[in-house]
């Protein structure tokens, strides 16, 4: 094989062709719809039995402490046992959980805790996923399969708050019984069409799951390849967040008011499509070679394109540039969470994307935040542009502390020599 065939990006019938990646592709498909579904249903049942949106809204934001409380300790789960296992039952777990929601009455507080645990179960689940993929696929075909696995998220989130929007004004218990058979199905493909991957971290914990949060955390900040990409993803994500959390806001700003929930849902729809098509034409056209020196730059550009909001542009330029920042995170995600899962070792994954993935839900909802705050005291287009163009001097600086590519190659083939053989249970 030449040098650029090996450099060529890899093809969909390649990623495809490996059962594992098509088995994981069909789960995530079917969880991914399940979710948003859920979530719409429970917090129209809390309205209702409450009549408070203060409630309503605080059984969706609940849905984003798991990560935060119990993520980087559950997710050490996955490097103990068989992904399959670990996979399945979780999925298994999350369907029997919104059937039993579906078929009683319950009071507002035990929904808004289902809503919770779901969540909860699923740092495990997503952190053997993320563990298994890197064994499934080769080097550039990982990559790829990311890319199509973070498309086919935000696809799924937008169908799933729409249908499960829709179906809910019907009938909330009916969204909740189709997640439920969703999560099934999920948890069925995954264990009648995953290969039992043997669990290989066992040796590296201390004992405790409490260890080996700390393990995880000790990888990811110890090393400076790893410590690198975490930074450059937690920053990017904590100024690019502005868009969806302050949609309703700079709607509102734009248009008359019988126009604005349009506005709202066409820049909160915005980023995801922009991602979309960001990872799927970068993770498909551009070179392996060229596409981690993209990393970056597409870091700097993905604020860089919010930064003319100073000068209060149109909805059409507007929702233009949201999904312009999305084209570009779709540049960075796939490609630095490629990289991370070739530097970290066997064994030790699940654990290090547990403190991932944390990390970015942190700094997603401390970046809303603030600029929330900021927007009630100050201009909203004044803000948007002051907080990306600070984006675009921290990423500048974030930047020019990346490791060398050599430093990268040795650091992959590293962990490479630790690999095991794939192992069947």
């Amino acid at each position: 094989m030449t040098s650029a065939d090996q450099d060529r990006p890899a093809t969909y019938r390649e990623v495809f062709a490996h059962s594992e990646f098509r088995v994981v592709y069909g789960a995530v498909a079917l969880s991914n719809l399940a979710d948003p579904m859920a979530k719409a249903a429970i917090t129209l049942l809390v309205f209702q039995k409450t009549g408070s949106v203060a409630l309503s809204a605080l059984a969706f934001a609940v849905s984003y402490l798991p990560w935060l409380i119990g993520g980087p300790l559950l997710s050490s789960l996955a490097d103990r046992y068989p992904y399959r296992t670990v996979i399945g039952v979780t999925l298994v777990f999350r369907a029997a959980l919104f059937l039993v929601v579906a078929l009683f009455h319950w009071p507002g507080a035990v929904l808004v805790a289902a809503l919770f645990l779901s969540t909860l179960s699923a740092a495990p689940e997503q952190a053997a996923r993320s563990a298994l993929l890197p064994r499934a696929l080769p080097k550039d075909r990982l990559v790829v399969g990311l890319s199509l696995i973070g498309g086919l998220h935000q696809i799924t989130q937008i169908v799933g708050y729409v249908v499960g929007a829709a179906l809910a004004g019907i009938s909330t218990h009916l969204v909740l019984f189709i997640t439920a058979a969703l999560f099934g199905g999920a948890a069925a493909i995954v264990l009648f069409g995953l290969r039992g991957w043997a669990a290989t971290g066992t040796g590296a914990h201390d004992g405790t799951l409490l260890g080996g949060m700390g393990q995880g955390f000790g990888l990811v900040f110890g090393r400076a390849e790893l410590r690198s990409i975490a930074i450059l993803l937690f920053c990017a994500m904590f100024f690019v967040a502005v868009p969806e959390g302050l949609a309703a806001a700079w709607a509102s700003e734009l248009v008359a008011d019988d126009e604005r929930g349009i506005t709202q849902g066409l820049i909160m729809a915005a980023t995801p499509l922009g991602f979309v098509a960001g990872s799927l034409i970068v993770g498909r056209l551009i070179r392996p070679s060229r596409r981690r020196a993209l990393i970056r730059p597409a870091a700097i550009v993905a604020p860089l394109t919010l930064v003319p909001a100073f000068f209060e542009p149109s909805v059409v330029v507007v929702v233009l540039m949201v999904a312009a920042c999305g084209f570009a995170v779709g540049g960075v995600l796939p490609p630095a969470q490629g990289l991370f899962a070739m530097v970290v070792p066997d064994g030790f994954r699940a654990r290090a994307y547990g403190v991932m993935q944390t990390g970015v839900t942190l700094m997603q909802g401390a970046g809303v935040a603030l600029t929330g705050l900021l927007a009630d005291r100050f201009p909203l287009p004044g803000v948007v542009s002051s907080w990306s163009l600070a984006g675009v001097l921290v990423m500048v600086v974030v930047s020019l502390r990346w490791p060398s590519e050599r430093r990268f190659e040795e650091a992959i083939a590293a962990a490479a020599e630790r690999e095991p053989q794939p192992g069947r249970v």
